[in-house]
């Protein structure tokens, strides 16, 4: 008998529903996970039907490959599994591996066939595997919930046996959805809402206001490590920095107090849009939730949405702190977003800031600009760093 092979298999869920589209997504999640596990040895990927397969004969180290893969968009979930022939004696030698040494109290077999014609059943083939793991150990068969659950997925030419399957974060491969410019703070939200656009399939470029040499370049340093940790998600990025100083300078000699924050805010959308259209991205988005500070009242979005040409796509609007902080936890930009600096949102910023302004208020303050000419000086300036995953060195280019 041929001795198993590990191997990550791959389920998918929203993907499937896609018909006509489907093999375009399958094709972006192939790429990704190849990307995602290109530095840790030879890794070949192969699509089955209703899942994808990460052959891993001989690899160093299947697990940390099944653990890459979890961080995979598309990914519903995974786990690492064994390939044996498609013979009952085969299933039960790699069941025997898979529970031997375990201390579980109840299990299950959950059987599948992904072709008809095999001889045996889902139902039998639970049958016959459960009452083997019934002689292997001391434990009783539970359907509902149990401490250990054996998946089984016979297909035509092998089968896969696994436990512990892990979810994925679901969604859509990065890549499938274009690409959108996130604007990126360096605050707790940003980053969760760029993550929550490359969830749905959007390769995201980052765009950064900063305020050297009026404050340090804290927040440049923090935008670079929130950007090398979601780089993971999607494997390449571009990080833009928008020098803003000088702008909101011109702005506070010229703007009254209570309307800068719009003001800044409108300008910002101006100069990120002409970056965006640069890149080919065809939407903006912020990690704007609703109500939680003053430049995202409903008046204060809409006053800002008056200047944009692009969708501003808000993926936070209905979350609150708590919920958005969490998330950040989970994706280990916490840590970095909390880390004290002085970024362009607290320079020049009124201690009252006016949360209700009306179009032609905010029309009024900025006819003492010349916009025009303020969205071209923070365009002219900016500098492109890149980064990759796996990580490798990046590097600035002035634009």
């Amino acid at each position: 008998m041929s001795r198993p092979r590990p191997a990550v298999i791959v389920h998918y869920h929203e993907i499937g529903l896609k018909r006509g589209n489907r093999p375009l997504f399958l094709r972006h999640l192939a790429k990704n996970l190849g990307r995602a596990t290109s530095d840790l040895g030879a890794v070949r990927v192969r699509q089955l039907s209703g899942r994808i397969l990460l052959d891993l004969d001989d690899h160093p180290a299947p697990g940390r490959v099944r653990d890459r893969v979890q961080r995979v968009c598309g990914v519903a979930s995974t786990a690492l599994a064994y390939r044996v022939p498609s013979t009952l004696e085969a299933m039960k030698a790699v069941v025997g591996r898979l529970v031997e040494g375990r201390a579980f109290a109840s299990f299950r077999i959950s059987a599948r066939r992904a072709f008809k014609t095999y001889p045996l059943t889902s139902v039998e083939l639970n049958r016959a595997l459960g009452a083997f793991v019934l002689e292997k150990v001391a434990a009783r068969v539970d359907l509902r919930e149990p401490e250990l659950e054996i998946h089984v997925e016979v297909m035509p030419s092998e089968t896969f046996v696994y436990v512990d399957r892990l979810p994925g974060p679901g969604g859509l491969p990065v890549g499938a959805s274009g690409t959108v410019a996130a604007l990126l703070s360096g605050g707790i939200d940003s980053p969760v809402a760029a993550w929550r656009m490359m969830k749905r399939g959007c390769r995201v470029v980052f765009v950064h206001f900063h305020s050297v040499p009026y404050l340090p370049a804290t927040s440049q340093a923090k935008a670079r490590a929130l950007v090398e940790r979601l780089t993971a998600w999607q494997y390449e990025s571009r990080l833009l920095l928008v020098p803003f100083g000088e702008i909101q300078r011109e702005v506070v000699l010229t703007v009254p107090p209570p309307a800068r924050v719009v003001v800044y805010r409108r300008l910002m959308v101006r100069i990120a849009e002409a970056l965006a259209r640069e890149r080919g991205a065809l939407a903006l988005a912020t990690g704007e939730s609703l109500g939680q500070v003053a430049s995202q009242t409903l008046e204060s979005i809409a006053r800002i949405d008056e200047v944009a040409t692009l969708p501003i796509l808000r993926p936070l609007i209905g979350m609150d702190k708590l919920e958005i902080t969490t998330e950040a936890q989970r994706l280990e930009t916490f840590e970095v977003s909390i880390e004290p600096d002085a970024d362009c949102c607290t320079l020049f910023v009124p201690a009252h800031p006016a949360t209700r302004m009306s179009e032609a208020e905010v029309r009024a303050a900025e006819a003492r600009l010349d916009v025009a000419r303020l969205v071209t000086q923070g365009t002219a300036a900016v500098v492109t760093e890149t980064f990759e995953f796996p990580a490798r060195t990046h590097a600035a280019v002035a634009e």
